[in-house]
């Protein structure tokens, strides 16, 4: 005896603007929306995460980042940091680093 599969329903709540959007996308694809979601949520099962990459935010300015990176390959021995024989030698080259 074939056993019966019930389907389970999923509610979300978008915006207006996003679930048109979403239609049209999907429309052009050749699907609706109800099945892009099925898409998405196999592809995540297969997947075993999400079938793309999340990534945060970043926290700080380009200027930070870029002096943390710096940082980091300076720790990793990927770049030399420079080296001063005084305190007043790596004043001049702050000095010259503003100009």
């Amino acid at each position: 005896m074939a056993s019966i599969v019930r389907n389970a329903l999923i509610q979300v709540r978008v915006d207006q603007r996003t679930k048109q959007d979403a239609d049209a996308l999907f429309t052009d694809l050749g699907m609706d929306t109800p099945t892009a979601i099925r898409v998405f949520l196999r592809q995540a099962i297969e997947g075993h995460g999400f079938p793309f990459e999340i990534r945060q935010q970043p926290r700080y300015n380009t200027a930070t980042e870029s002096a943390i990176a710096e940082g980091d390959a300076i720790a990793e021995g990927r770049l030399s940091a420079p080296t001063y024989s005084s305190w007043s030698d790596s004043e001049v080259s702050l000095n010259d680093d503003d100009q």
